[in-house]
């Protein structure tokens, strides 16, 4: 992963495939979120865009709600008080590992369902 932006991959859980989003967290650290919007189940990362970063949040290209990269917490619009579902890594020596003992690394990237490819049209004041 770059030091910047976000990175996607894909793993196998209980409940079947999961894109997973690593996000650069304060202090150099990074943290995997599932790749879903808890309010619509929006995808936040884009496969050729990443997910857009603002003031240290993730933003819900649908309705514009941001996520805290490192806590996952969300304090505004439609997604408020909500977290993302978090997947377990640890760092060591600049390597990201994944920990999580309910998932499954697969491949880098999303999945094959590509069902909503296309940028949502936006009901918020952002425009992407």
């Amino acid at each position: 992963m770059q030091s910047e932006g976000s990175w996607l991959f894909t793993v196998k859980m209980e409940r079947g495939q999961q894109e997973v989003m690593l996000l650069p967290c304060d202090g150099g650290g990074v943290e995997a979120w599932v790749n879903r919007c808890t309010h619509q189940d929006q995808r936040l990362h884009r496969e050729g865009i990443g997910a857009v970063m603002r003031d240290g949040g993730v933003v819900c290209p649908k309705h514009g709600s941001v996520f805290d990269a490192c806590s996952g917490g969300c304090g505004n619009g439609p997604a408020a008080d909500t977290t993302l579902l978090s997947i377990d890594t640890t760092v060591e020596n600049g390597q990201v590992y994944l920990t999580d003992d309910d998932a499954r690394f697969l491949h880098d990237g999303g999945t094959d369902d590509d069902d909503d490819d296309d940028m949502p049209s936006s009901t918020s004041h952002l425009g992407f």
